[in-house]
């Protein structure tokens, strides 16, 4: 499974961005995806994931109330809409895909299956 990311882009504080993952050599709905962002010198902060087809989501305290997940399983594709950005959200956005939610959905050792090569998301204040 090859895992491919959307450009992310620059926006101000307060604005909107819909990042985007999509599957290639299998179905996307089989697999649990997580979403992670990084910083540098920091370790990868785990943000939300969504389980396998329509599975259940969940959300890190930083993000919940303003970050959606979904899945076009018709589109081989789970998106990350992000609201109300703050430029604490200015990161390194990688998607991640694994057969089932790991047992600690927040730590990226723990997804072992395919990543994506990450997207640059800057929030200006």
């Amino acid at each position: 499974l090859q895992l491919v990311q959307s450009w992310g882009g620059l926006v101000q504080t307060g604005g909107s961005l819909r990042l985007s993952c999509v599957a290639s050599g299998g179905t996307l709905d089989y697999y649990a995806v997580g979403w992670f962002r990084q910083v540098p010198g920091k370790e990868p902060e785990g943000i939300s994931c969504v389980g396998t087809s329509d599975g259940d989501t969940f959300y890190a305290e930083s993000v919940k109330g303003r970050f959606t997940v979904s899945r076009d399983n018709a589109k081989n594709t789970v998106y990350l809409q992000m609201n109300s950005l703050k430029p604490e959200d200015t990161a390194v956005y990688y998607c991640a895909a694994e057969v089932t939610i790991p047992v600690n959905p927040w730590l990226a050792d723990y997804w072992r299956g395919s990543w994506g090569r990450g997207t640059q998301v800057t929030v200006s204040s």
